[in-house]
């Protein structure tokens, strides 16, 4: 009787996944594609990942092809596939300012762009390798230089909306973050992108409200776009307080017992997320990263048991800041001093997830050791520039001996 239901419960399992097969491959012959081809506006903050689903295409169809242009009608295409439909490219391989044919993926008919930049806004079309397009966006990356921050809690305001005429120059707000820390006042903030309303605005591009697009979309004419071009983005930060879930660990006091039962057995002990070590000299700059974090992400940074708010250390708060947050959410010192020193932690989505130990070294106290890489690269320099010199010298004086010999020696013979 057990074998009898095993099997009705894996004909029963099988038939359910034939029927999700069925409705994912159906989306597509639900989806008809439009006879007239239309932008979809989409806009970004610069450094953001974003995705492209490709909402339509014939049955007929097994690999979309994506396509590039700067501007509508350009001679200049750029295709971003392999023509099969499936290049990956991994997230953590894409360093900031590679070029977007290094920077995108193709993954289930979707466009995957890591890192995009404002050279990267354009018309993007979703279609085959003969050319045939079936579905298309108009992206707009706006630049995070100049991005304004305001702070909730000092009573500061967004900007106030910009009438020229019948234009209406605004900012559309993200939603909030999550807050950055638990069990500590943390910070949250939501992201604000120019916007711009206007009657006059092209009707090939679809908009999710009335005659309303980002600034630096294709459907802006040329006239409207100087009204637009002062209006920056906006950093929206508040404080908030958030408590942290309970996981399943050993009591505080157990813990005391086990770490000191550790130190006296010499066995190493255990931080609570893992810390990378790191030296740097006297007066050089540092840049550190949280890992798997990105713009949009709540991230946070404490130094040792100060937490660095936004309200202090954001960049543009202080023109003379020499320890700033950018909009990335990177950690940027300038001119490491000693002071500099310690473990500095990074929390991403509200939870601590990891550490960074820093010494600041100056060169009059570095010491000398052959395991040095770069002691040994010096090393190897030096021997082989006397060496190189000895057999110049060497070469050099056989040379006139020989000069010398077969021009000034006396004649023997009788």
């Amino acid at each position: 009787m057990s074998l009898a239901r095993a099997i009705a419960l894996l004909w029963v399992w099988g038939s359910l996944q034939a029927f999700e097969i069925v409705e994912k491959e159906n989306i597509f012959r639900k989806t008809p594609c439009p006879a007239f081809l239309m932008f979809d506006n989409a806009a970004y903050l610069a450094d953001m990942s974003f995705e492209l689903p490709c909402h339509c295409k014939p049955e007929e169809v097994s690999a979309v092809v994506w396509y590039y242009q700067k501007h509508l009608g350009s001679s200049h295409t750029k295709v971003l596939t392999d023509f099969d439909g499936r290049v990956l490219t991994e997230a953590a391989h894409v360093r900031v300012g590679s070029d977007m044919l290094v920077r995108f993926s193709i993954r289930m008919f979707s466009l995957l762009v890591f890192r995009a930049q404002p050279e990267d806004s354009g018309l993007y079309f979703c279609g085959t390798r003969k050319g045939d397009y079936f579905y298309a966006y108009d992206v707009d990356i706006q630049s995070s230089e100049g991005t304004v921050a305001t702070f909730k809690d000092e009573g500061q305001q967004p900007f106030a909306d910009e009438y020229h005429g019948d234009v209406r120059v605004f900012t559309t707000f993200w939603e909030w973050t999550p807050c950055d820390r638990c069990g500590v006042r943390g910070e949250q903030w939501r992201i604000g992108l120019c916007y711009l309303q206007s009657p006059g605005l092209s009707p090939r591009y679809r908009k999710t409200l009335p005659n309303v697009v980002s600034c630096g979309s294709q459907a802006v004419p040329r006239k409207l776009r100087p009204m637009a071009r002062d209006h920056t983005p906006e950093l929206l930060v508040q404080s908030c307080l958030k408590s942290c879930q309970r996981k399943k660990t050993i009591q505080e006091g157990m813990l005391a017992i086990i770490n000191y039962v550790a130190k006296v057995g010499n066995q190493p002990w255990v931080p609570e997320v893992p810390i990378q070590f790191h030296r740097q000299r006297l007066g050089h700059g540092l840049i550190i990263s949280c890992p798997g974090a990105r713009p949009e992400h709540a991230v946070a940074w404490d130094k040792d048991h100060q937490h660095m708010y936004r309200t202090q250390y954001l960049k543009g708060v202080n023109r003379s800041m020499r320890v700033f947050i950018d909009h990335g959410n990177h950690l940027h010192i300038r001119f490491a001093q000693l002071s500099d020193q310690g473990i500095y932690y990074c929390w991403r989505q509200g939870v601590k997830v990891a550490g960074f130990r820093l010494a600041v070294r100056s060169r009059g106290h570095d010491q000398v050791s052959l395991s040095d890489p770069e002691t040994r690269s010096v090393l190897q320099l030096t021997l082989l520039g006397y060496l190189l010199i000895t057999a110049v010298f060497v070469t050099l004086h056989l040379c006139r001996c020989c000069c010398y010999l077969f021009r000034s020696c006396p004649d023997f013979s009788p």
